[in-house]
């Protein structure tokens, strides 16, 4: 059965090493035969969410950018998929910004009940990603029958796109082929 996958890579570096792993699970899940969207957050025009929470009674966000054409298209898809470098153990604050202007879809019936998270970190120790883990856990908590599927943690990658030289970007690859 095809699936809907929307994919954000919150990268800040085109190629980098996130973004290459979501390159990959894209590949992957298309080539299963899903329909797969994937945005790269430093191309939108993006503000912080201001907290006003219009968007609870409107269903749309008060604040004119990107985001509000991009709300259709995650509500719509049954697999999210984020990806994200480690900073600081946490997610980018482009991740999390994205996630915090998702809150127009906190009060609606959406489609997605499959999350996964492509983390890249310079640190060899795979524990470095816990903090982006929680992270998603957290935004995942705010919505029912949604489940963190899958986490893939490519550690030891710091240069712009080493990680195409690495088992990970197969381990992403795979990830998309059996979503």
């Amino acid at each position: 059965m095809s699936k809907n996958v929307f994919i954000v890579s919150s990268s800040p570096r085109k190629d980098g090493n996130s973004d290459m792993l979501a390159e990959e699970f894209a590949k992957g899940a298309r080539d299963a035969g899903h329909a797969v969207q994937k945005i790269n957050v430093r191309d939108l025009d993006m503000k912080f969410c201001s907290g006003c929470l219009y968007c609870h009674s409107a269903k749309k966000c008060a604040i004119n950018d990107d985001m509000n054409a991009l709300y259709q298209d995650v509500r719509n898809s049954d697999v999210l998929v984020f990806a994200s470098p480690v900073y600081y153990y946490s997610v980018s604050g482009q991740l999390k910004t994205f996630l915090d202007r998702l809150n127009p879809l906190y009060t609606l019936d959406n489609r997605f009940t499959e999350v996964y998270l492509l983390s890249s970190s310079a640190e060899d120790d795979a524990r470095a990603m816990d903090g982006s883990v929680s992270d998603i856990e957290g935004w995942i908590a705010c919505f029912d029958a949604v489940k963190l599927k899958g986490v893939l943690r490519a550690t030891g990658v710091t240069n712009k796109g080493e990680v195409q030289n690495t088992p990970y970007a197969r381990q992403a690859y795979d990830l998309g082929k059996n979503v």
